[in-house]
């Protein structure tokens, strides 16, 4: 088994909240994510794909497909965006990097040609990622 790993960078900006919760309770669980103005981050995410190497190419994916698959179907919709109010596919989702990972997986599942997605990994800070492999 071979994994094949491509990076990209996107800004963004959200507000970590529960609607269903008080100003106060807000501020108490998610502290300064929960500015009402908002904040943003400059997100690392890795897209990874598992499979064997195709004997015709050398190749798991071809890396400039996979660019091509991920800036389509994530990065054009999230970079330089409200996460609460822009992204079609975090509607209704508090915009943690837990559900931003796997809204990212969801938009990738069924658009890889070759291999198998096998995880996507969310960098929210150089310290703090989140990484999700699908439902097991």
């Amino acid at each position: 088994m071979i994994f094949v790993t491509r990076r990209e960078i996107f800004s963004s900006s959200h507000r970590i909240y529960n609607p269903n919760f008080s100003e106060n309770e807000n501020e108490r669980i998610f502290g300064k994510c929960s500015n009402p103005n908002g904040h943003g981050h400059n997100y690392t995410l890795e897209v990874t794909v598992a499979g064997e190497v195709d004997p015709k190419t050398g190749y798991v994916i071809d890396l400039k497909l996979l660019k091509e698959i991920i800036i389509e179907n994530v990065i054009q919709k999230v970079d330089h965006k409200n996460l609460n109010l822009d992204v079609d596919f975090l509607k209704g989702k508090i915009p943690t990097s837990e559900n931003i990972c796997v809204g990212i997986w969801n938009q990738l599942i069924d658009k890889i040609p070759s291999g198998k997605l096998y995880s996507i990994k969310l960098y929210e800070t150089e310290n703090n990622y989140v990484e999700y492999k699908g439902k097991e």
